[in-house]
């Protein structure tokens, strides 16, 4: 007779109602761990996208997403003659804020002035949605383009195009406006976003340089009458290289190094400059936050244990009394601790498989990390019961005759 079943059957309601209040806080802390993944992996998605073996990058910085970087664009030439180089490419990143007007077909977005006459008191209010993207200039025929098409084509050789991450939310074919200048999407790339998870938004390097670079009119006057003038439009923010499979990246990065003005970093060191570097902050905060979560679910399950077992102390007394091991109190204790665990850690992880795709940002959660999870709380499970144990033991067998 197992009799921590029969004791969970004598109180099924209150044990399920334990295991649902259990279930959502371990389903918080498993929505952490898959938040912090997610976290990573968004960083690492446009680097890996790009299949990059090698960055190039202006001397001193430590690469575009760590730091301001901008070099001459015929940089690529000079890197692409270089041996083990196959294919150099020209890149530009940066973060917009844009508005989209809707729809295939739906005209051009509503002009400045009819937006300051309808925000009104406001005065901030905007026509249309507003979408916050990173945008990537690149050369169409050279590497640096999106690892996929989803749906759509890729860009032309044709200006004003624009291939978009799915997460934006906007319609094929719909009309973009970025610093006035409109873009149609042209097609759809999937899971490729920046390290804040902001969708991902692909133009040609022209585009990308003429919305970087130039100036607005007011400030072009003001340069020529200062008798300075905009940035060079052949800037760029890093040229990226692929090399042949004999090729030695670490090798070709020491050659270029000393060149004058440039720096150069392998994949891998991009890769731990931004797990590192840019999303260091977030991923320590996601990973206190989860052992706090952890913590909090350990005192927890030692006190709904503790808990149980006193309320079943003269059943415990009277185990006692008529000869019962200890092996077999202890054997009670511990298996309705783990049978707590079990059921709000399976009831957990369902609910959170079920939804955390509706999470704004990734979650990432493989079997690896279920299974690491679960393991964790069946050590928490399993020491939180030492607390109910110690009480049980403690139970004199007098006290199954008392009043």
């Amino acid at each position: 007779m197992n009799l921590a079943l029969r004791d969970i059957r004598h109180n099924l309601g209150r044990f399920l109602l334990t295991c649902l209040g259990l279930g959502l806080l371990l389903g918080v802390a498993l929505a952490m761990v898959g938040i912090y993944g997610g976290v990573v992996e968004e960083a690492l998605s446009l680097a890996r996208g790009l299949r990059a073996d090698l960055w190039v990058v202006e001397g001193g910085s430590r690469g575009p997403f760590a730091e301001a970087s901008r070099v001459p664009g015929d940089v690529r030439e000079a890197v692409a003659r270089l041996p083990g180089v196959t294919a150099a490419g020209s890149l530009t990143f940066q973060t917009v804020e844009a508005r989209h007007a809707g729809g295939p077909g739906s005209g051009d977005l509503p002009s400045e002035e009819l937006v300051r006459e309808r925000a009104g008191e406001a005065g901030r209010q905007r026509i249309g949605a507003v979408l916050r993207l990173q945008v990537v200039g690149y050369e169409p025929d050279r590497p640096g383009g999106p690892p996929g098409i989803l749906e759509g084509r890729g860009i032309g050789r044709g200006r004003l195009e624009m291939v978009l991450d799915r997460s934006a939310g906007v319609p094929l074919g719909a009309t973009v406006e970025m610093a006035n200048i409109r873009y149609r999407v042209v097609g759809f790339s999937t899971r490729t976003v920046s390290t804040g998870g902001d969708p991902l938004a692909w133009i040609t390097l022209r585009d990308s340089q003429d919305l970087q670079f130039r100036l607005n009119p007011p400030a072009a006057r003001r340069a020529q009458q200062g008798g300075g003038g905009a940035l060079p439009q052949d800037t760029v923010n890093a040229v990226i290289a692929r090399l042949s499979p004999h090729a030695d990246p670490a090798a070709v990065a020491a050659e270029i190094r000393r060149w004058k003005h440039f720096a150069a970093l392998t994949a891998a060191e991009q890769e731990q400059v931004l797990t590192r570097s840019v999303v260091d902050r977030a991923r320590k905060q996601l990973g206190l936050f989860t052992t706090v979560l952890l913590l909090v679910s350990a005192v927890i399950v030692a006190l709904i244990i503790y808990t149980l077992t006193m309320d079943k102390m003269r059943e415990i007394a009277t185990l006692k009394l008529i000869g019962a091991p200890d092996a077999t109190i202890v054997a009670l204790v511990m298996q309705q601790a783990m049978l707590l665990g079990a059921v709000s850690f399976a009831g957990g992880a369902a609910l959170l498989l079920a939804v955390k795709d509706n999470f704004p940002r990734r979650v990432v959660l493989g079997p690896e990390e279920i299974a690491g999870f679960g393991l964790l709380v069946f050590v928490i499970c399993l020491a939180a019961s030492l607390l109910g144990v110690r009480y049980a033991l403690r139970v004199e067998p007098a006290q199954a005759l008392g009043g």
